[in-house]
């Protein structure tokens, strides 16, 4: 008995082990979600020593972003809120926030927290001063926005969202248009039941934890009632209670799917074997209107459940990437059938493992519906490689993009396991054109065993005659478990469908893995932003260091460097504002930014200067640490004018540095 019970356990123990390690890998691995809407300008801009206090700061965004109270603050070098708080939008994706008057001298800190139009939180922080730069006792946060705790189980409730979507969905999909008898496989109902419970559970999650996830981050705000008013006021809050809406509807059509369609099959087959039919026409009337009757259950059960997904799909397309951006009245619809594709195929795969591990062993799988699936999945490659194709010019827009931004090397790994997908599929379908009938094969199989078992019913008979009915229940039941034991045991047997059982379990590991990629891809800013964000940075940056790299006399120096320490996370650029840059006294602030223009948190910063000319230097600068990616140092003392080599070193790991160089005119 234990070797008829193995080959249905372990399979379904390695995948549930895959599936576990390919989320913790993804959720250790991944960092809290990326800005999609960049910060492009402002003003004051960042590090700008004003002579006069201004009337507001304004932000400007690569995309529209929603408000909410606190979304813009700005703080005195004490720590002490000078805004209004009545943060608006100016114009397009400009916002300010106006300021109390009479603002004295200082270094001033701008925080903001907003959400962008694909609903993904976004924050940081700058400085600038009024009259001079001061020290400041404002220490940002650290924790980006949707990070931390609440972050985390944000993430894995979107990964569960997913999963429970595409398994429901394909499962459910697999039942109706290729294998109609699994809607009486109990592993099948339990699946595609679970992938319900899964959705609607992650579902109330992040509609709990959305207020939190943009706004504090606490633990504590999960359960406030305010912040959940406010959620439901926005585009995701609408986005997550439609999805539960639509799951009720889910609901009702399970039910239908596992109930009444399964029902008929079952109760004709018990009447068949409890009644004697005298009448042969009475027979083909019956099944005739039962045929009937089943294929319009199957049309209604196909109609409802098509509306259900790709009601269930727009949830998403309405609310993410896809609603904002470049072309989002095309991409919407675009993204709904990549979605629906993607539930077809790979929940598609798990009903088919369910099926060939844990279908009963007197009713396995055919081939002919192993083969339709073939051809489903066939279909929905097509329609998800033409969809990504679409998909990946929106969001990434150029080879640059491609290869140099977070989001376009996820795309190459994605693109990636889907060429190895579909190279396995490829292997599972060899197999499948070589499978034969199952059910013609345990047919077989009972005729062979028809006359052992005819030696035993004389002696239940017997049994029965002689009062023992007990025992003759007990010995049939007996017979009946070895016997599907040994039809179970003949089936596995079958090296065409154990080859094809290695080749859709490994499908379904890469799957997985496929699903992870995915989710956090969803949660990166795409390619084209992140480029053109970089983009307007540099020409705001070149623009003020063009003038000031060769000004002579008393204004502010201001230098940008890129760099590049070598490891995982080594990339950014320092900018050096030096004011007023003249003989003397100085004050020095350091920025340094990642290659999106968010702040970077580095452990260390330090500056040389060098007067070749004269061999005076290296004159080492230490400056403090201010805020997240910001670093001051003041009374820098330069004691002579010239041209001085400046050494800025940035230290990003504990054996992860480098020296980056660049000369200018000072005094």
């Amino acid at each position: 008995m234990t070797q008829t019970i193995a080959p249905r356990v372990r399979p379904l123990v390695l995948l549930f082990l895959v599936v576990a390690g390919a989320l913790l890998a993804g959720l250790a691995g991944a960092a809290p979600a990326s800005a999609h809407a960049a910060l492009t300008g402002s003003s004051p801009s960042q590090g700008i020593v004003v002579d006069k206090a201004p009337d507001q700061v304004t932000l400007t965004f690569s995309e529209k972003v929603a408000l909410s109270d606190g979304s813009i603050r700005v703080l005195d070098p004490k720590g002490k809120r000078v805004d209004t708080g009545k943060a608006a939008e100016i114009s397009g994706t400009t916002y300010g926030v106006p300021l109390h008057s009479g603002l004295p001298d200082g270094t001033f800190t701008v925080a903001y927290q907003v959400v962008s139009a694909d609903s993904h939180p976004v924050a940081g922080a700058y400085t600038f001063s009024i009259g001079a730069p001061s020290v400041t006792s404002v220490k940002v946060s650290d924790e980006s926005a949707g990070g931390g705790v609440v972050g985390a189980l944000y993430g894995f409730g979107r990964y569960v969202s997913y999963a429970g979507f595409i398994v429901m969905v394909g499962g459910a999909a697999f039942v109706l248009a290729c294998w109609q008898r699994g809607a009486g496989v109990r592993a099948l109902q339990r699946l595609v039941a679970a992938g319900w419970l899964a959705m609607t559970a992650a579902t109330l999650a992040l509609l709990l934890m959305r207020g939190s996830y943009t706004g504090s981050g606490k633990v504590g705000d999960i359960f406030d009632l305010g912040l959940l008013g406010d959620v439901l006021q926005t585009k995701t809050g609408a986005a997550l209670v439609s999805r539960l809406l639509l799951l009720a509807a889910g609901a009702l059509f399970i039910a239908v799917l596992f109930g009444a369609y399964a029902r008929p099959e079952e109760e004709h087959s018990e009447e068949k074997h409890s009644e004697e039919y005298e009448d042969d026409t009475s027979d083909d009337e019956d099944a005739a209107y039962d045929a009937t009757a089943k294929r319009d259950l199957t049309f209604g059960l196909a109609i409802g459940g098509g509306v259900v997904a790709i009601g269930l799909a727009a949830t998403w397309a309405l609310a993410e990437h896809a609603s904002t951006g470049l072309q989002a009245g095309i991409a919407m619809p675009v993204d709904v059938v990549h979605l629906v594709a993607v539930a077809l195929w790979l929940g598609g795969l798990s009903a088919l493992l369910v099926a060939l591990f844990r279908a009963p062993a007197d009713a396995p799988i055919e081939g002919s519906a192993v083969r339709r699936f073939s051809r489903l999945a066939f279909g929905s490659v097509l329609a998800l490689v033409a969809t990504g194709i679409y998909q990946s010019w929106r969001q990434v827009g150029s080879w640059s993009a491609l290869t140099g931004t977070s989001y376009g090397q996820l795309l190459l790994v994605k693109v990636g396991l889907v060429i190895v997908l579909v190279g396995l599929a490829y292997i599972s379908r060899r197999w499948t054109t070589q499978l034969p009938e199952t059910a013609d094969v345990v047919a077989a199989e009972r005729t062979e065993d028809e006359p052992a078992n005819a030696e035993k019913e004389p002696v239940a008979a017997g049994a029965v005659k002689g009062g023992d009915a007990k025992r003759a229940a007990q010995l049939a039941r007996q017979q009946a478990a070895v016997d599907t034991a040994r039809v179970k045991r003949l089936r596995d047997a079958d090296p065409l469908r154990t080859g094809l059982r290695r080749s859709v379990l490994a499908e379904a590991g890469i799957a997985v893995v496929l699903l992870a990629v995915t989710t956090v891809l969803t949660s990166t800013e795409p390619g084209r932003t992140e480029e053109e964000a970089k983009s307007a940075a540099a020409a705001a940056s070149s623009s003020s260091s063009s003038s000031s790299d060769s000004s002579v006399g008393t204004g502010a120096l201001t230098l940008d460097m890129a760099f590049d320490t070598g490891g995982q996370d080594g990339k950014g650029l320092v900018r050096l504002d030096i004011n007023p840059a003249r003989v003397g006294g100085n004050v020095m602030h350091v920025y340094v930014e990642r290659p999106n223009g968010r702040a970077f948190d580095v452990p260390e910063v330090k500056v040389a200067f060098t007067l070749t000319a004269q061999d005076i230097g290296p004159l080492p600068v230490n400056p403090d640490r201010v805020a997240t990616g910001h670093w001051a140092a003041n009374e820098v003392q330069i004691p002579m004018a010239g041209t001085w080599k400046i050494a800025v070193t940035v230290r990003t790991s504990d054996i992860d540095q480098v020296t980056v160089t660049k000369n200018a005119q000072i005094g």
